[in-house]
């Protein structure tokens, strides 16, 4: 299993420059790449190989007057640049042929230096190391001093160096790590998501819902006022871009922090989780579309996911059409319209149900169900 690693770093200002260098540098030999596969296109020719392509936008460009600056940084950061551009192209062509499953995928596009995230990879080629003081050593930028808030379980295979759209700089390694299985435990949940309730468990708990979103809209609101007020390409307005985005940037760490703390106490507490597979995409298309990308939804059902898969526990997903809120946990039996206004029903067979609760604990019943018919139960029931 591959996991991603994330730490701090803090750049000295000449650091920045060589990052701020390897970044455009990156960003060129992709644009230059996409231009020169366009160009062929409209002209009729056949599509350039990889190899050609690094050829003709790294080794002889820096042979010329006007890239002769690419050998400023490191050979590394430019091919894997191309590299990411020659995989985007391969699922744009997949996605077309419908040889890949999902969304159709969008053609590659021009890189902007306005970009919100910047971004360079090094593999184990470019010989990146961490230092006996505890300093990340990249080539051709130097020691950049490092937050370590863990230890890396085994040697990165590559790092990603990244600036967001709040000025701060990262260093995210990818590392391949084994499963860590963690003890049995007889204990098994469902969860039903929702906005009033970010989660509610099928053992009756209700975990409010932070709506970090909601709680920083007047700062939000104030700092992007302030934007609107200032000259187009002025400092002040690039000062004033900062501010919003560290802003943003508060809400979502709070919200990344508060989905890693729930989702690994979840599945520390339950050898099986069940969840509702959410249409989150069709959900943020609604009036309900703010407070739905405030709850992260996605990114809890993914962590979930990943960490269930590292620490030996049971993950599925209930399918989004079954009526989790209409059936009685009790009798089986599905109440006809339920509007979302109604918060607690009382089944014919006089069983008085909450309705979030309810929910939870038919969605664990129908994942012990799947579960058991994926493992060879009985489908149909006894004559």
């Amino acid at each position: 299993m591959q996991l991603r690693y994330n730490f701090r770093l803090h750049p000295s200002p000449g650091q920045r420059q060589a990052l701020a260098r390897a970044f455009g540098c990156a960003r060129t030999v992709s644009n230059d790449g996409l231009r020169a596969r366009q160009e062929a296109h409209a002209g009729g020719l056949p599509y350039i190989p990889d190899a050609d392509l690094s050829k003709q936008v790294i080794t002889q460009a820096k042979k010329t007057p006007e890239r002769a600056w690419l050998g400023e940084v490191s050979a590394v950061v430019l091919q894997q640049a191309l590299a990411d551009l020659n995989t985007a192209y391969r699922n744009f062509f997949a996605s077309i042929t419908g040889q890949r499953e999902g969304p159709k995928i969008a053609p590659p596009r021009f890189r902007s230096r306005k970009d919100n995230r910047q971004a360079i990879r090094f593999t184990k080629n470019a010989r990146f190391t961490v230092t006996a003081g505890g300093k990340l050593r990249l080539p051709k930028i130097g020691d950049v001093p490092a937050r370590w808030s863990r230890d890396l379980p085994a040697e990165p295979s590559s790092v990603t160096a990244i600036k967001d759209a709040a000025g701060r700089y990262f260093a995210s390694f990818v590392v391949e790590t084994g499963a860590d299985p963690l003890p049995q435990t007889p204990h098994e949940v469902g969860i039903d998501l929702g906005l009033t309730h970010f989660a509610v468990l099928s053992d009756g708990r209700k975990i409010d819902n932070p709506r970090f979103l909601r709680r920083a809209e007047r700062r939000l609101k104030k700092a992007q006022q302030a934007l609107s007020r200032k000259d187009k390409g002025s400092n002040n307005r690039k000062k004033a871009a900062a501010r919003v985005a560290r802003a943003h940037a508060r809400v979502a760490d709070g919200r990344r922090d508060f989905a890693h703390k729930l989702s690994t106490q979840i599945i520390r507490d339950n050898q099986a989780v069940y969840v509702e597979d959410l249409c989150v995409k069709g959900l943020a298309r609604t009036r309900l579309a703010k407070s739905v990308h405030d709850a992260g939804w996605s990114q809890f059902m993914a962590m979930l996911e990943y960490k269930a898969g590292r620490y030996g526990r049971g993950f599925a997903k209930v399918g989004r059409f079954f009526p989790s809120s209409k059936s009685c946990s009790a009798c089986g039996a599905v109440a006809g319209t339920m509007p979302l206004n109604i918060r607690s029903w009382t089944c014919p067979c006089g069983a008085v149900h909450d309705r979030d609760v309810n929910a939870a604990i038919n969605i664990l019943a129908a994942g012990r169900a799947e579960r058991l018919n994926a493992c060879g139960g009985t489908v149909r029931p006894a004559a």
